[in-house]
């Protein structure tokens, strides 16, 4: 019986922090779109699942504590603990600088002062690292893991790419100054997303393989 109740706080920690992950996703996904299409009322709507995060998040701090504290696991259900919570800071990190780029849209009035061509790209490259960090968390795919960090260096790249474009405009035009450093902080965000998911992706590698290694 106490065998079977450990078993299922084990189950129940992993499906926590995979709800954790998949509202992440959400959060950044809508939080985006409302940035490009400049939908304040979508990033009304993505504000507001913030408190609904926090309360997963305190259910798998307490999870791993009772764990830990009261069932003493064995080596390897250990890292899985250790990593559920490491993993599920970096997916509360996510959801905190989206909620940033969801502040984003209600300071773009009268548009965007440049197509958003590079930082969607961004953007669809750390979504495909957030989408395939969690499914490698899921299914304990070290490879897998390894893949989607591999992705950050693109991101890099983009970033200071656009960097260097919103910075060349500054100086042409001061009226853009104020819209192009929104610009700034949001390329920034979605760099950090993308850091974050390496470090998901790390803590995936020693959870399935128990080595420590660095992705980025």
């Amino acid at each position: 019986m106490v065998r079977e109740r450990y078993l299922q706080q084990l189950d129940l920690l992993k499906e926590s922090v995979l709800s954790l992950g998949e509202m992440s996703e959400l959060v950044f996904r809508d939080s985006m779109e409302a940035v490009i299409n400049l939908d304040v009322e979508l990033a009304g709507k993505t504000l507001a699942l913030e408190p609904e995060v926090d309360k997963l998040e305190e259910r798998i701090e307490a999870s791993v504590f009772d764990l830990l504290a009261l069932q003493q696991p064995m080596a390897s259900d250990l890292r899985l603990v250790v990593s559920a919570l490491k993993i599920s800071a970096d997916f509360r990190r996510i959801v905190g600088l989206s909620i940033n780029i969801a502040k984003i849209p209600g300071k773009f009035e009268g548009g965007h002062i440049k197509p958003l061509i590079d930082t969607k790209k961004m953007a669809d490259i750390a979504t495909y690292m957030l989408e395939n960090s969690l499914k490698s968390f899921e299914t304990q795919d070290a490879e897998l893991a390894k893949v989607a960090a591999s992705r950050d260096e693109e991101v890099d790249k983009l970033f200071y790419a656009v960097w260097v474009e919103l910075i060349e405009m500054m100086a042409k035009d001061t009226s853009v100054i104020s819209k192009a450093t929104y610009l700034l902080f949001l390329i920034r965000y979605i760099e950090r997303i993308s850091d974050h998911c390496c470090n998901i992706c790390e803590s995936v590698v020693y959870l399935a393989t128990a080595e420590r290694i660095k992705l980025n």
